[in-house]
């Protein structure tokens, strides 16, 4: 009998090399945050490693890294809904509007503007998918049209309580703590691990993935593209909703104009993600990381004293090397995935995960 042919050593090594490749596309991100949490602490350490901190810092951060996992849901189909700034903006001024103006109780005022963004994410999918028009073009469109009702309803003016206030259990949606820690982390907490649920272990998200790999690979395999793109956007109108209400719970007072400051962040975290955990593609646990790497950095040159504009410039740079490592990471796994099956990477519309 002959012995069975070894493993040449060059087979080894380049294994050993996509291996680490794999290990630092996956957990390079969580590492980085680590890292400048680690160097702020040591450049600040009588203010930034301290409880207060961090809960100051998971507290400033839970509407943001809700919107970006808000965010994530359609971009794992391949499409974009650029109209979340503008509906978080309605969506707490609905809130307090009705609550205010209205006489509505707290939790029906909540529940109508849920509903509200659900909806209004059905029809932007509707838009996109059977008006057939860019995604990008679209939400863009129908945002503007949400920031025209803001202002219509407010009458470009601020909507402040009266004398007595809003009432107590509805500002404890963000004010209170649970076990010590702000409350509203807790919520980012549980939408991520729905969202987790929902795309990595349900069919539901496995049809989003395929839809997201190549349009025409989802048709071949029988899944209905448009129903499930317009699921994805109206998952995105409902995780809209939920932060428009904890906004009116934290800020107490309606602004029209302040959803679009959340726009950009949310965006760099959702896209910042796909190139973490699941590297190539929008995850919810990517997305997480992601917001903290962000929240981590911006306090920390915060605290070292930047100007104002070191924010903007902060989310911008952040945002193109987003875009960059995304696509990167994208073209490589369509790569791997070409070289595992001995087909040919150019072929974009090939599937990433069949259900």
């Amino acid at each position: 009998m002959t012995a069975p042919p070894s493993r040449s050593p060059s087979r080894r090594s380049r294994r050993s090399r996509l291996r680490g490749h794999h290990l630092i596309g996956s957990y390079g991100l969580p590492a980085l945050a680590a890292l400048l949490f680690l160097v702020f602490s040591v450049v600040l350490p009588d203010t930034f490693p301290t409880l207060d901190n961090i809960s100051s810092i998971l507290s400033s951060q839970s509407i943001p890294a809700i919107l970006a996992l808000g965010a994530t849901i359609p971009i794992t189909t391949g499409r974009f809904d650029l109209s979340i700034g503008y509906g978080l903006g309605l969506a707490h001024v609905v809130v307090l509007w009705l609550i205010v103006d209205g006489g509505w109780p707290w939790p029906l005022a909540c529940l109508a503007v849920i509903l509200g963004g659900t909806a209004f994410g059905v029809l932007n999918g509707l838009v996109v998918e059977y008006g057939r028009i860019d995604s990008f073009i679209a939400t863009l469109g129908t945002g503007s049209i949400l920031y025209a009702f803001s202002g219509w309803i407010t009458g470009g003016a601020r909507i402040v309580p009266g004398a007595g206030g809003l009432p107590t259990a509805f500002t404890d949606l963000y004010d209170s703590r649970f076990l010590g820690l702000p409350v509203s982390a807790s919520y980012v907490a549980v939408l991520a691990a729905a969202l987790w649920l929902l795309l990595e272990r349900l069919p539901l998200g496995r049809y989003l993935y395929v839809i997201g790999a190549g349009v025409r690979t989802a048709e071949l395999v029988g899944i209905p593209v448009r129903r499930y793109s317009v699921y994805a956007f109206a998952g995105s109108g409902l995780v809209v909703g939920c932060a428009g209400v904890l906004l009116a719970a934290e800020q107490q007072i309606g602004n029209p104009s302040v959803g679009i400051d959340y726009l950009l962040p949310a965006f760099v975290g959702a896209l910042l993600g796909s190139t973490a955990i699941r590297p190539g593609r929008a995850n919810a646990l990517g997305t997480v990381v992601a917001v903290a790497v962000l929240a981590v950095g911006l306090a920390g040159i915060g605290q070292l004293g930047a100007d104002f504009w070191a924010v903007p410039l902060f989310n911008g740079a952040a945002l193109l090397i987003a875009v960059g490592l995304a696509g990167y990471s994208a073209r490589r796994r369509l790569r791997a995935g070409a070289a595992r099956s001995g087909g040919s990477p150019a072929n974009g519309d090939a599937p990433r995960d069949l259900p």
